[in-house]
């Protein structure tokens, strides 16, 4: 289940914290309880990505997302993200969650994820962000000008325009075996 009470929890316990600037980092901490663990009795590799959204949605409120989606029926989806899972954490583990935007192009907003215990990275995600209205996507140029923010991005990491590179040779649907071509067409 997804954890609606937790999120209320961090969007309550940052509701009076400064606004952020679009590149200020939002810096969080959570416990890891018995049903964020998988069957090996570590962090399971989705919950991962779920905690993520502890750090990504108050970071969003805190930069002001949230009261110019309401007046403009926005939205925000993941759009891909790349995920390096490096130390085992376990149950009642503290983390400390760090979440940044390290830049944007025409279509994206980039960020960067990471958790870290005792000064040393548990787990790190890229994640690409689209803004969302219906009927399509909103340009992060429109939104930043929304938010009253800066709209010239900084210069992304090479390792990030790699990865944007990368993306954009991966086969758009997937190829199947033949053995899976009846399975996904019923």
């Amino acid at each position: 289940m997804y954890p609606y009470i937790r999120i209320a929890k961090e969007l309550w316990k940052f509701r009076r914290s400064p606004r952020l600037s679009i590149l200020e980092p939002h810096i969080s901490t959570h416990l890891v309880w018995p049903w964020d663990l998988d069957p090996w009795r570590e962090l399971n590799n989705g919950r991962t990505l779920t905690l993520f959204d502890l750090g990504r949605i108050p970071m969003s409120v805190r930069m002001g997302f949230d009261r110019v989606a309401e007046a403009k029926g926005w939205g925000i989806t993941v759009a891909g993200n790349s995920t390096r899972y490096r130390r085992r954490v376990t149950v009642f583990q503290k983390l400390t969650q760090v979440s940044r935007v390290l830049g944007w192009d025409a279509r994206f907003v980039y960020l960067e994820q990471s958790f870290w215990r005792d000064g040393e990275c548990t787990a790190s995600m890229l994640l690409r962000s689209a803004f969302i209205k219906k009927g399509g996507m909103v340009p992060p140029h429109e939104v930043l000008v929304a938010l009253g923010q800066p709209t010239e991005s900084p210069d992304l990491p090479d390792w990030v325009k790699a990865w944007i590179a990368g993306d954009a040779e991966r086969t758009w649907p997937p190829a199947l075996p033949d053995a899976a071509m009846a399975a996904v067409q019923s």
